[in-house]
């Protein structure tokens, strides 16, 4: 079994290799055209960010949003519904934090910050179960729903921090920047090295992978969660009300990536502005694919994209090669391992088919 188990693995492995320098090399003959050195360019972009403490610890910053809303991706798409809304439920979830920590600044941390996470938890799950409740009960597509909720969500943060909670000295000096006051240093998050803007973000971000990983393997909640979405039609036979657990799924998936907003306003910016996602609600969508849709393995997964990402703006800077080209290589070698995922399927065959016959054959509701 030992032995079956590592020849999968080391398939996985070769598969992934396999992709990701395909994209290197279709990536190579960008820069090739742009009249840049591939080998100098790559080897800038791979190992410049792990020769430093600047690019260690900016790995890290990125990581930490990345890991969060790639949690919620594994929950929802382990529960049968694809989560594609984590850019607009970032926005909800900072903007939901953004005013508890600016309603009540003079909070100690150790409870403010607390509330800021729970808010932006429920400001994106809100969000998230906005699409959940739609596909459940509506039979509305939840691909269209949360990528329209994206739109929406983005001209409501928009009209808020322009609006409503806009900064008062912008008002006051008529610059009229799109972002909300300064947090109080109560809603800070504290930086774990000094010089450097690593801050707690991160621990936070691994101890709830840990926790969701107990949640769906440990739980019988999270069992029927990973049923619901293995087979719908198994899981009702034992009595599991599917419609209620996508719904769950959603908000749970929300939730994350509103925390993910949290840890944007409270650990790198200390307000709410118009940047403030990064694109890391899409992101974490392949985040959540090359970690396996697995919370342990999301942790390394957000590390390797956290390199991607910071290496590639040193790589700009360095070789002097186009943004258009530096996107474009990004892309290919998120394509490439969103593509490698196919040969082990989303959810994964054999899990789905080891639940079916599992339900059907014990019909225990809460057997984990």
């Amino acid at each position: 079994m030992k032995k079956k188990l590592y020849s999968e693995a080391i398939y996985r492995l070769l598969i992934i290799v396999i992709a990701v320098f395909s994209a290197l090399f279709v990536g190579a003959i960008l820069l090739l055209i742009a009249k840049a050195n591939p080998l100098t360019a790559y080897y800038v972009m791979f190992t410049e960010p792990l020769s430093g403490k600047f690019g260690l610890t900016e790995i890290l910053v990125r990581a930490a949003p990345l890991m969060l809303v790639g949690l919620g991706i594994a929950i929802s798409f382990r529960s049968g519904i694809l989560n594609i809304g984590g850019e607009g439920q970032i926005l909800i979830g900072a903007v939901f934090g953004a005013f508890i920590a600016l309603t009540f600044p003079d909070l100690p941390p150790y409870i403010l910050l607390p509330l800021v996470f729970i808010a932006s938890f429920i400001g994106g799950a809100i969000w998230g179960g906005i699409a959940g409740w739609m596909k459940a009960y509506l039979s509305v597509n939840e691909i269209l729903s949360t990528i329209m909720l994206n739109y929406i969500a983005f001209q409501v943060y928009m009209f808020l921090i322009r609006g409503p909670m806009i900064d008062p000295k912008e008002v006051a000096y008529g610059t009229g920047v799109p972002q909300t006051a300064l947090l109080s240093k109560n809603a800070w998050l504290v930086r774990i090295i000094p010089a450097s803007r690593l801050h707690a973000g991160i621990i936070i971000a691994v101890v709830l992978a840990i926790l969701v990983y107990i949640f769906l393997w440990k739980t019988t909640i999270g069992y029927k969660l990973r049923a619901a979405g293995a087979e719908a039609k198994a899981a009702k036979y034992i009595g599991v009300n599917v419609k209620n657990y996508l719904v769950l799924a959603m908000l749970l998936s929300g939730g994350f990536a509103g925390m993910a907003g949290a840890i944007e306003v409270c650990g790198v910016h200390h307000r709410a502005l118009e940047s403030i996602s990064a694109g890391y609600g899409f992101s974490g969508i392949v985040v959540a694919l090359f970690g396996g849709l697995h919370p342990l393995g999301i942790i390394p997964a957000s590390a390797v994209f956290g390199l991607l990402i910071v290496g590639a703006d040193m790589m700009q800077r360095s070789v002097t090669v186009p943004a258009s080209i530096i996107l474009a290589i990004q892309g290919l070698i998120i394509l490439a391992i969103v593509s490698s995922q196919i040969f082990f399927s989303n959810i994964g065959l054999k899990e789905k088919i080891m639940i079916k016959l599992k339900l059907m054959k014990s019909g225990d509701k809460d057997d984990t």
